[in-house]
């Protein structure tokens, strides 16, 4: 059955997400098509630097994503107007950098924006929210051109995504970090990659070519990859990060080759977090919780918000919490 976004969230509103797009038709995003041995590895690059460039335009900062063989995810924070101050002239060029006109008329189409202040704020309403039914083209943006381009290479017409893309309300800085570890975890469990760090197309491969080349952002404290800095991130620095997902990825898989951690990571202990229902959170991202990932007070306040009387998720939030 399926529910109004609207009422997921409310626009205006800042909050953190975790979505997924999947394709439809036994159509394959990228990779190896085992059925027509058909390769469209090319495609990835171009769906992550996309889901960059879209960083880089709303108001959302991009925490992880993982792009897979027939579907996508993306951690995001959606950041409420107070987050930022953006004049007309700043959302007149994101806007034209979203749709852009020919090179030649970019000066006119920018002069005619700025000249028209209800419009600066239509424009504005629109990339400040997430889902498209709440006025929002993030999901629409990210999913249109990509399907324009596999349909062109592929050389039919319709649908290439599903209808709807799923979407979980992450309530609490927990919650957030448990998503980005499944998401992050996605190429291991479908055994695409043999760790974290060779995992190519995810954020957490990001973050550690980052280090590479840079070892003084290993110390740092974990950020968005892009975009504007808008929830209660948990405060660990990336090489924590990174090894708390590979442990985590120990746990869920310990036939996986490499010796499993004789020690909790640190991450773990400075955040609070039990090892077993920390573990649980991550899987639970999955199938354990649907609409919202929370304790179970937040989840009971989130039904209420949204005029049902539970959520799906309730009873593992209550488990964790014994």
């Amino acid at each position: 059955m399926t529910y109004p976004r609207r009422n997921l969230f409310e626009p205006g509103q800042g909050g953190a997400y975790h979505c997924v797009s999947r394709c439809v038709r036994r159509a394959w995003l990228c990779g190896i098509d085992a059925y027509t041995k058909k390769s469209f590895e090319h495609r990835k690059p171009i769906v992550e630097a996309r889901i960059q460039q879209l960083g880089e335009i709303f108001a959302v900062g991009i925490h992880t994503y993982a792009v897979m063989s027939n579907h996508l995810h993306v951690v995001l924070s959606v950041a409420p107007p107070s987050a930022y101050q953006w004049p007309d002239e700043e959302v007149a060029r994101r806007w034209l950098v979203l749709y852009p006109p020919k090179p030649t008329d970019l000066p006119t189409r920018h002069a005619e924006l700025c000249a028209d202040p209800a419009r600066v704020k239509v424009q504005e309403k629109r990339i400040e929210n997430l889902s498209r039914a709440s006025g929002d083209r993030f999901m629409k943006s990210l999913s249109e051109p990509i399907a324009r381009m596999a349909n062109a290479e592929d050389k039919c017409k319709g649908r290439f995504w599903e209808g709807r893309f799923k979407c979980q309300a992450l309530l609490n800085e927990k919650a957030i970090l448990a998503a980005c570890a499944y998401v992050d975890l996605n190429p291991i469990r479908t055994q695409i990659a043999t760790s974290v760090t060779t995992s190519l197309h995810t954020g957490i491969a990001k973050r550690a070519k980052a280090i590479a080349k840079n070892s003084s952002l290993a110390t740092q404290a974990m950020r968005p990859l892009t975009g504007i800095i808008s929830a209660n991130f948990p405060q660990i620095s990336n090489a924590e990060y990174i090894e708390l997902v590979d442990w985590t990825g120990r746990q869920l898989h310990p036939g996986k080759r490499g010796k499993i951690a004789a020690e909790e990571p640190p991450a773990l202990r400075k955040l609070g977090l039990d090892s077993a229902h920390w573990t649980m959170k991550v899987k639970g991202i999955g199938s354990g919780y649907w609409r919202a990932v929370g304790t179970a007070e937040e989840l009971i306040q989130q039904a209420k918000a949204m005029g049902q009387h539970w959520l799906c998720g309730m009873g593992l939030a209550r488990l964790m919490q014994r």
